[in-house]
Protein backbone atom coordinates (compact mmCIF):
# COMPACT_ATOMS: atom_id res chain seq x y z
CA UNK A 1 0.00 0.00 0.00
CA UNK A 2 3.12 2.25 0.88
CA UNK A 3 4.28 1.65 -2.78
CA UNK A 4 1.25 2.36 -3.89
CA UNK A 5 0.84 5.73 -2.40
CA UNK A 6 4.39 6.59 -3.11
CA UNK A 7 3.69 5.91 -6.57
CA UNK A 8 0.85 7.88 -7.13
CA UNK A 9 2.50 10.74 -5.46
CA UNK A 10 5.15 10.80 -7.63
CA UNK A 11 2.63 10.39 -10.44
CA UNK A 12 0.47 13.39 -8.93
CA UNK A 13 4.27 15.51 -8.80
CA UNK A 14 5.08 14.70 -12.12
CA UNK A 15 2.08 15.78 -13.55
CA UNK A 16 1.64 19.12 -11.51
CA UNK A 17 5.37 19.91 -12.70
CA UNK A 18 4.22 19.20 -16.42
CA UNK A 19 1.27 21.42 -16.63
CA UNK A 20 3.24 24.33 -14.39
CA UNK A 21 5.93 24.05 -16.71
CA UNK A 22 3.68 23.90 -19.83
CA UNK A 23 1.95 27.00 -18.51
CA UNK A 24 5.32 28.40 -17.93
CA UNK A 25 6.11 27.86 -21.16
CA UNK A 26 3.21 28.99 -22.78
CA UNK A 27 3.31 32.54 -20.96
CA UNK A 28 6.75 32.92 -21.66
CA UNK A 29 5.27 32.37 -25.29
CA UNK A 30 3.41 35.43 -24.93
CA UNK A 31 5.54 37.95 -23.59
CA UNK A 32 7.79 37.14 -26.64
CA UNK A 33 8.45 39.37 -29.23
CA UNK A 34 9.49 36.39 -31.75
CA UNK A 35 6.71 36.37 -33.88
CA UNK A 36 7.70 33.73 -36.18
CA UNK A 37 7.47 31.55 -33.56
CA UNK A 38 3.83 32.55 -32.17
CA UNK A 39 2.97 32.50 -35.61
CA UNK A 40 3.86 28.54 -35.57
CA UNK A 41 3.10 28.07 -31.73
CA UNK A 42 -0.64 29.51 -33.04
CA UNK A 43 -1.37 27.08 -35.64
CA UNK A 44 -0.20 24.41 -33.98
CA UNK A 45 -2.60 24.67 -30.74
CA UNK A 46 -5.17 25.40 -33.45
CA UNK A 47 -4.27 21.94 -34.66
CA UNK A 48 -4.55 20.71 -31.08
CA UNK A 49 -7.88 21.93 -30.57
CA UNK A 50 -6.59 24.49 -27.82
CA UNK A 51 -8.69 27.35 -29.36
CA UNK A 52 -8.32 29.58 -26.12
CA UNK A 53 -4.43 29.57 -26.18
CA UNK A 54 -4.48 29.79 -30.25
CA UNK A 55 -6.83 32.46 -30.01
CA UNK A 56 -4.70 35.07 -27.78
CA UNK A 57 -1.84 34.74 -30.23
CA UNK A 58 -3.86 35.27 -32.95
CA UNK A 59 -5.28 38.34 -31.91
CA UNK A 60 -2.15 39.40 -31.71
CA UNK A 61 -1.10 38.53 -34.51
CA UNK A 62 -3.22 39.57 -36.87
CA UNK A 63 -1.98 43.56 -36.78
CA UNK A 64 1.22 42.46 -36.32
CA UNK A 65 1.52 40.57 -39.70
CA UNK A 66 -1.31 42.55 -41.42
CA UNK A 67 -0.31 43.50 -45.10
CA UNK A 68 2.14 40.76 -45.08
CA UNK A 69 1.77 37.35 -46.80
CA UNK A 70 0.55 35.54 -43.59
CA UNK A 71 -2.05 38.01 -42.67
CA UNK A 72 -4.78 35.70 -45.05
CA UNK A 73 -3.99 32.74 -42.83
CA UNK A 74 -4.55 34.33 -39.95
CA UNK A 75 -7.13 35.66 -40.42
CA UNK A 76 -8.92 32.70 -41.51
CA UNK A 77 -7.39 30.79 -38.68
CA UNK A 78 -8.57 33.96 -36.05
CA UNK A 79 -11.58 33.79 -37.07
CA UNK A 80 -12.62 29.86 -36.52
CA UNK A 81 -10.91 29.75 -33.56
CA UNK A 82 -13.13 32.55 -32.08
CA UNK A 83 -15.76 30.01 -33.42
CA UNK A 84 -14.51 26.97 -31.57
CA UNK A 85 -14.60 29.20 -28.66
CA UNK A 86 -18.44 29.20 -29.15
CA UNK A 87 -18.54 32.93 -29.81
CA UNK A 88 -20.61 33.18 -32.54
CA UNK A 89 -21.24 36.75 -32.90
CA UNK A 90 -17.81 37.70 -32.95
CA UNK A 91 -16.80 35.06 -35.55
CA UNK A 92 -19.41 36.20 -37.50
CA UNK A 93 -17.77 39.60 -37.19
CA UNK A 94 -14.24 37.71 -38.63
CA UNK A 95 -15.36 35.91 -41.31
CA UNK A 96 -17.44 39.02 -42.33
CA UNK A 97 -13.86 40.87 -41.82
CA UNK A 98 -12.19 38.22 -43.80
CA UNK A 99 -14.39 38.65 -46.66
CA UNK A 100 -13.69 42.35 -47.12
CA UNK A 101 -10.26 42.06 -46.57
CA UNK A 102 -9.17 39.34 -49.26
CA UNK A 103 -12.05 39.44 -51.63
CA UNK A 104 -10.19 37.52 -54.30
CA UNK A 105 -8.87 34.41 -51.75
CA UNK A 106 -9.83 31.51 -52.48
CA UNK A 107 -10.75 31.09 -48.96
CA UNK A 108 -13.46 34.05 -49.37
CA UNK A 109 -16.66 32.17 -50.27
CA UNK A 110 -16.41 29.51 -47.41
CA UNK A 111 -16.05 32.70 -45.17
CA UNK A 112 -19.16 34.18 -46.50
CA UNK A 113 -20.72 31.03 -45.79
CA UNK A 114 -19.57 30.83 -42.03
CA UNK A 115 -20.41 34.58 -41.55
CA UNK A 116 -23.89 33.58 -42.57
CA UNK A 117 -23.78 30.29 -40.31
CA UNK A 118 -22.77 32.15 -37.01
CA UNK A 119 -26.37 34.34 -37.61
CA UNK A 120 -28.32 30.71 -38.06
CA UNK A 121 -26.67 29.55 -34.58
CA UNK A 122 -27.23 33.52 -33.07
CA UNK A 123 -31.44 31.94 -33.55
CA UNK A 124 -32.41 31.64 -30.20
CA UNK A 125 -35.90 29.22 -29.35
CA UNK A 126 -38.87 30.19 -30.82
CA UNK A 127 -40.28 31.78 -27.77
CA UNK A 128 -37.54 34.56 -27.33
CA UNK A 129 -37.49 37.47 -29.89
CA UNK A 130 -36.84 36.60 -33.11
CA UNK A 131 -34.49 39.66 -34.17
CA UNK A 132 -31.18 37.25 -35.19
CA UNK A 133 -33.58 34.66 -36.43
CA UNK A 134 -34.51 37.55 -39.50
CA UNK A 135 -31.12 38.43 -39.92
CA UNK A 136 -29.86 35.00 -40.69
CA UNK A 137 -32.64 34.60 -43.17
CA UNK A 138 -31.48 37.92 -44.57
CA UNK A 139 -27.74 36.80 -44.60
CA UNK A 140 -28.47 33.02 -45.83
CA UNK A 141 -30.56 34.69 -48.76
CA UNK A 142 -27.55 37.40 -49.40
CA UNK A 143 -24.91 34.67 -49.41
CA UNK A 144 -27.30 32.39 -51.67
CA UNK A 145 -27.84 35.38 -54.22
CA UNK A 146 -23.91 36.64 -54.31
CA UNK A 147 -23.26 32.87 -55.01
CA UNK A 148 -26.21 31.16 -56.70
CA UNK A 149 -23.97 28.22 -58.22
CA UNK A 150 -22.68 27.66 -54.84
CA UNK A 151 -22.31 23.97 -53.42
CA UNK A 152 -23.62 25.36 -50.16
CA UNK A 153 -26.47 26.87 -51.65
CA UNK A 154 -28.87 23.65 -51.10
CA UNK A 155 -27.37 23.59 -47.06
CA UNK A 156 -28.27 27.72 -46.99
CA UNK A 157 -31.82 26.62 -47.98
CA UNK A 158 -32.44 24.04 -45.53
CA UNK A 159 -30.97 26.63 -43.08
CA UNK A 160 -33.70 29.35 -44.09
CA UNK A 161 -36.18 26.92 -44.25
CA UNK A 162 -35.87 25.92 -40.55
CA UNK A 163 -35.26 29.82 -39.16
CA UNK A 164 -39.08 30.41 -41.73
CA UNK A 165 -40.54 27.19 -39.51
CA UNK A 166 -39.57 28.90 -36.33
CA UNK A 167 -40.93 32.35 -37.25
CA UNK A 168 -43.88 30.71 -38.53
CA UNK A 169 -44.31 28.50 -35.26
CA UNK A 170 -43.67 32.21 -33.25
CA UNK A 171 -46.41 33.92 -35.48
CA UNK A 172 -49.12 31.03 -34.13
CA UNK A 173 -48.27 31.10 -30.88
CA UNK A 174 -48.49 34.97 -30.24
CA UNK A 175 -52.05 34.24 -32.39
CA UNK A 176 -53.27 31.78 -30.40
CA UNK A 177 -52.37 34.02 -27.14
CA UNK A 178 -54.63 36.91 -28.51
CA UNK A 179 -56.89 34.49 -28.72
CA UNK A 180 -56.64 33.01 -25.01
CA UNK A 181 -56.65 36.66 -23.63
CA UNK A 182 -59.91 36.92 -25.03
CA UNK A 183 -59.08 40.15 -27.77
CA UNK A 184 -60.72 37.82 -30.58
CA UNK A 185 -60.29 40.69 -33.47
CA UNK A 186 -56.41 40.93 -33.08
CA UNK A 187 -56.73 36.72 -32.66
CA UNK A 188 -58.49 37.04 -36.19
CA UNK A 189 -55.73 39.60 -37.83
CA UNK A 190 -52.95 37.55 -36.49
CA UNK A 191 -54.25 34.57 -38.04
CA UNK A 192 -54.94 35.66 -41.02
CA UNK A 193 -50.90 37.29 -41.39
CA UNK A 194 -50.17 34.03 -40.56
CA UNK A 195 -51.90 32.35 -43.22
CA UNK A 196 -50.68 35.32 -45.76
CA UNK A 197 -47.23 35.45 -44.82
CA UNK A 198 -46.53 31.41 -44.64
CA UNK A 199 -49.37 30.16 -47.60
CA UNK A 200 -48.08 26.60 -46.92
CA UNK A 201 -48.13 26.65 -42.96
CA UNK A 202 -48.25 23.15 -41.53
CA UNK A 203 -50.63 24.92 -38.96
CA UNK A 204 -53.39 26.28 -42.12
CA UNK A 205 -55.96 23.87 -40.70
CA UNK A 206 -55.81 24.63 -36.86
CA UNK A 207 -55.21 28.51 -37.76
CA UNK A 208 -58.43 28.40 -40.26
CA UNK A 209 -60.47 26.59 -37.39
CA UNK A 210 -59.79 29.41 -35.08
CA UNK A 211 -60.38 31.94 -37.23
CA UNK A 212 -63.83 30.66 -37.22
CA UNK A 213 -64.17 30.07 -33.76
CA UNK A 214 -62.83 33.27 -32.64
CA UNK A 215 -65.47 35.07 -35.25
CA UNK A 216 -67.91 33.26 -33.54
CA UNK A 217 -66.92 34.01 -29.98
CA UNK A 218 -66.43 37.53 -30.75
CA UNK A 219 -69.79 37.98 -32.22
CA UNK A 220 -71.74 35.98 -29.32
CA UNK A 221 -69.28 38.72 -27.12
CA UNK A 222 -70.32 41.87 -29.08
CA UNK A 223 -73.09 44.42 -28.82
CA UNK A 224 -76.59 43.74 -30.37
CA UNK A 225 -75.67 46.15 -33.31
CA UNK A 226 -72.45 44.45 -34.29
CA UNK A 227 -73.63 40.86 -34.23
CA UNK A 228 -74.92 40.74 -37.80
CA UNK A 229 -71.91 41.65 -39.33
CA UNK A 230 -70.02 39.80 -37.05
CA UNK A 231 -72.07 36.43 -37.50
CA UNK A 232 -71.61 37.14 -41.48
CA UNK A 233 -68.12 36.87 -40.93
CA UNK A 234 -68.05 33.86 -38.52
CA UNK A 235 -69.96 32.11 -41.79
CA UNK A 236 -67.63 33.51 -44.36
CA UNK A 237 -64.65 32.24 -42.21
CA UNK A 238 -66.69 28.68 -42.17
CA UNK A 239 -66.71 29.08 -46.04
CA UNK A 240 -63.33 29.25 -46.39
CA UNK A 241 -62.28 26.82 -44.07
CA UNK A 242 -64.78 24.24 -45.65
CA UNK A 243 -63.99 25.10 -48.90
CA UNK A 244 -60.12 23.89 -48.01
CA UNK A 245 -61.42 21.06 -45.71
CA UNK A 246 -64.60 19.60 -47.20
CA UNK A 247 -64.35 16.20 -46.07
CA UNK A 248 -63.02 15.19 -42.90
CA UNK A 249 -61.43 17.41 -40.82
CA UNK A 250 -61.00 16.55 -36.68
CA UNK A 251 -62.53 20.61 -36.40
CA UNK A 252 -65.41 19.79 -38.98
CA UNK A 253 -68.09 18.73 -36.74
CA UNK A 254 -67.17 21.68 -34.15
CA UNK A 255 -66.95 24.33 -37.12
CA UNK A 256 -70.14 22.80 -38.11
CA UNK A 257 -72.03 24.01 -35.07
CA UNK A 258 -70.70 27.46 -35.29
CA UNK A 259 -72.03 28.09 -38.73
CA UNK A 260 -75.16 26.57 -37.96
CA UNK A 261 -75.45 28.79 -35.28
CA UNK A 262 -74.43 31.81 -36.22
CA UNK A 263 -76.97 31.36 -39.46
CA UNK A 264 -79.61 30.60 -37.08
CA UNK A 265 -78.92 34.23 -35.13
CA UNK A 266 -78.69 35.73 -38.45
CA UNK A 267 -82.07 34.72 -39.41
CA UNK A 268 -83.88 35.66 -35.92
CA UNK A 269 -82.59 38.76 -36.47
CA UNK A 270 -83.80 39.02 -39.44
CA UNK A 271 -87.52 38.55 -38.14
CA UNK A 272 -87.04 41.31 -35.30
Amino acid sequence: MRFIRVKYLSLFCFLFLFVFSSCSDYNRLLKSTDYNKKYDAAIKYYDEKEYTKALALFEELVSVFRGTSKAEKIMYYYAYATYSTGDYLLAGYHFNNFVKTFPASDKTEECAFMYAYCYYLESPKYSLDQTDTKNAIKELQSFINKYPDSKRKEECNDLITKLRAKLELKYFEISKQYFFLDDYKAAIVSFENVLKEYPDTKYREETMYLIVKANYTYAVKSIDAKKTERFKSTMEAYNKFASYYPHESKYGKEVEGYFSSAKKQLENYSKQ
